[in-house]
């Protein structure tokens, strides 16, 4: 089957919030890609796309060096919608004044409907609403050509278009949840300007993957790095599904897994995959590879490259093997490496960042434009249970990057029996479904205590929990009380090597959800 037959392009201009836009088209079931705001349009598939968003941009349209597109904005036979700079560059094309500001306008505003029409279909005349402005520069006049539809107090053109022409514009983020009715405007911009139906589902992303596998692979055979967790377990029912025997699926035992991970990985996946599952223990060449390493993005590396290591001997002994499949996600790539446009790494994955340049297995990685929501829904579609579909996001270089420091095998055994404490509580309060993930960290940290009467000097832990849909952003959760009393308590006492427990407040961003 072909890929999706429409679409929608966002030219990402380097905004912290081009994900977002995506997330919520994708809600729609619509499909959509992110590509860098330079891409030359004669690499989109013309007959599938439906329209095309420019992103926000942390430039300013006045900067001699401002991202511009290749495309010619006036001339495309498809809806373009401006966000905050995409409308200030199109305003900008068009004629119109574009004002740079004393200081950058950041946070909620008043929206007020003067026309309720194109974008703002739907709603009341003369209606208020807030919206989320990220901005330092605005339209001082109206573009030629151009019609206001919605203003604020300080923003005569908050909200533009020119329907003959099929072109739109905001000045705030219709993406971001602050945004009153910002999934709406969305959708009239995607459903009904462009005219999408909602055809990109679950079965349909399977059937184009098997498809792509299959053209992929051909008769090639493929070592599935699987972990146990949502990610590579789709990635596993994916190829069992396109290739079958062609597949084999390999869990490495890093020795930087939670307490008792690797059995229930065995116990599930051995009578599933039968004798294309193989189980490896290299806990200890893991661990031995760490030694003496502190900075997280070595941290990372030295796991990625030893997983490699491990794949590519098991590889050799296993005959032919062509193909190293992984299950790396759309924000792996975004957080790894600026592939989408001028945005800013944040840090790499061991599944991205930390491959070695050169490699002897090619790679497949199915899900790398999909976001981990969606990756659970594809999962259920191909009717894995939800002890794995729910199971919280875990890091690829586990508790590596959850022991900040140095990683050895004691410090291991101290965080597995904090965190095991951390994830009986939150299942037991019923709150794991609700949390994004919840953990243990060990931080390189003693603090004085007194035990038994008796002076201690032993290690911190703190205990980190988020909610979120989707890992771009974020929120600490307000955990009751009485949880957290429980579970310092059970850790002071039952984890030998841990005399204060402490908790963590801090929302993505600025922080990130994992503390490396």
């Amino acid at each position: 089957m072909k890929s999706p037959v429409e679409r929608i392009i966002i030219l990402d201009f380097g905004s912290q919030y081009t994900q977002l836009i995506a997330r919520r088209i994708r809600e729609m079931h619509v499909y959509c890609e992110i590509v860098p705001f330079d891409t030359d349009p004669e690499q989109f598939h013309r007959d599938e796309v439906r329209g095309i968003v420019l992103s926000g941009s942390p430039a300013s349209v006045h900067d001699p060096d401002a991202p511009i597109p290749r495309l010619d904005l006036f001339n495309l036979c498809v809806p373009v919608l401006g966000i905050c700079y995409g409308c200030q560059l199109m305003g900008l094309k068009a004629g119109a004044l574009i004002r740079k500001a004393a200081h950058r306008e950041y946070g909620p505003a008043l929206l007020e409907v003067i026309s309720p029409a194109g974008l703002l279909d739907g709603l009341q005349q003369n209606s208020l609403f807030q919206v989320w402005m990220s901005h330092g520069d605005h339209l001082e006049t109206l573009p030629q050509g151009f019609k206001s539809i919605a203003r604020t107090t300080d923003i005569p053109f908050a909200a533009i278009m020119d329907p003959e022409r099929r072109l739109y514009g905001v000045q705030f983020h219709p993406e971001v949840e602050h945004t009153v009715n910002g999934s709406l405007i969305l959708a009239n911009f995607v459903m009904g300007i462009c005219g999408c139906k909602a055809s990109w589902t679950p079965d349909r992303f399977i059937l184009d993957s098997v498809e792509k596998i299959q053209r992929q692979v051909g008769s090639g055979r493929v070592l599935c790095g699987l972990s146990g967790g949502v990610d590579s377990s789709v990635v596993a029912m994916l190829l069992d599904k396109a290739i079958d025997r062609q597949l084999v699926a390999v869990f490495i035992d890093n020795g930087v897994l939670r307490a008792g991970e690797a059995n229930a990985v065995e116990t599930f996946f051995s009578p599933l995959l039968g004798d294309r599952f193989i189980s490896v223990d290299a806990a200890n060449e893991f661990i031995t590879a760490l030694a003496g390493v502190s900075d997280p993005e070595r941290k990372r590396k030295i796991i990625g490259h030893t997983f490699i290591d491990v794949f590519e001997r098991e590889a050799q002994r296993l005959g032919r093997i062509d193909f190293l499949a992984q299950g790396t996600l759309y924000p792996d790539i975004i957080e790894s490496v600026s592939v989408r446009g001028p945005s800013v790494t944040i840090k790499s994955h061991h599944n991205v960042g930390g491959l070695p340049d050169k490699m002897r297995l090619a790679l497949v990685e199915p899900l790398r434009e999909l976001f981990k929501d969606e990756v659970r829904a594809v999962g259920s579609e191909l009717g894995l249970p939800d002890s794995i579909i729910r199971r919280q996001p875990f890091p690829g270089p586990g508790l590596a990057v959850r022991i900040l420091g140095e990683v050895t095998a004691d410090r291991v055994s101290i965080l597995q029996k904090a965190d095991a404490i951390v994830r009986e509580e939150t299942g037991a309060a019923g709150l794991m479904q609700s949390l994004w993930q919840s953990f243990a960290v060990l931080l390189p940290v003693k603090t004085v205590g007194v035990m038994g009467d008796e002076r201690t000097y032993e290690n911190v832990c703190a205990i980190r929990a988020v909610t979120s849909t989707d890992a771009m952003t974020a929120d600490w959760a307000r955990l009751p009380h009485d949880l957290l009393a429980r579970m310092s308590t059970r850790i002071i006492n039952e984890v030998k090597g841990i005399n204060r427990v402490v908790y963590d407040i801090s929302s993505k961003p600025p922080a990130t959800i994992e503390w490396e």
